[in-house]
């Protein structure tokens, strides 16, 4: 089989792939991946539907459609198909990752943490839902416990930039400003771009 090569041609591929067999729900959910690289969402949306319609238990595809309520700011869809995703898969780490992330934006800082560290018990290695926890953990004034979780994120990707940038909050709040100042320059020789207001807090203690 040869390798598509760009998204037009994946598309023309995976709607190929649903005309021949329309009740695969793998399928549906290829084309609808091919869709979302266009940001075209609607569509996207359509064919994850059939693709829950034909595979009910296709958890990847509850996410997906998550993700497109995400992008259209709606909240509550996004974390009722996460929902949907761990209730079609048991441990589906994904999918509790993506319920602490919507409960954190939402204010709902207990509940963030309960999904995120389901999400690390069922993948420890899941860095997104580490990072995240940090911030509910930082947010939740358990310091301690933000600074430990960001540094497991760096054992596992030591270029992460929002792990170095956490821990330059987090040791600023614990007043170890020589340490705060290393993961603050470190964030930005990554790219990250620091909240102005650390960079001017910080540079009283240089």
């Amino acid at each position: 089989m040869t390798k598509p090569k760009n998204v037009d041609e994946y598309i023309e591929k995976q709607r190929a792939a649903v005309a021949q067999n329309p009740e695969c729900g793998t399928a549906h959910y290829n084309l609808a991946i091919g869709l979302i690289g266009q940001k075209r969402y609607d569509e996207a949306e359509k064919e994850l539907l059939e693709a829950i319609e034909c595979s009910p238990n296709l958890a990847e595809a509850y996410v997906q459609l998550g993700g497109i309520y995400l992008q259209r700011g709606d909240l509550d869809r996004c974390l009722q198909y996460n929902k949907q995703a761990i209730h079609a898969r048991a441990g589906f780490s994904e999918g509790y990752g993506n319920i602490g992330f919507v409960h954190l934006q939402k204010g709902n800082i207990d509940e963030a943490i309960t999904a995120l560290e389901k999400a690390l018990r069922f993948n420890p290695k899941f860095i997104q839902a580490r990072t995240t926890l940090a911030n509910a953990y930082l947010m939740k004034g358990m310091i301690e416990e933000s600074i430990d979780t960001n540094l497991k994120v760096l054992e596992l990707e030591p270029d992460f930039a929002v792990a170095h940038n956490n821990l330059a909050i987090a040791y600023m709040e614990k007043e170890e400003f020589d340490l705060a100042i290393k993961h603050c320059d470190k964030a930005v020789e990554l790219g990250y771009e620091v909240a102005p207001q650390i960079l001017k807090e910080l540079e009283a203690y240089r």
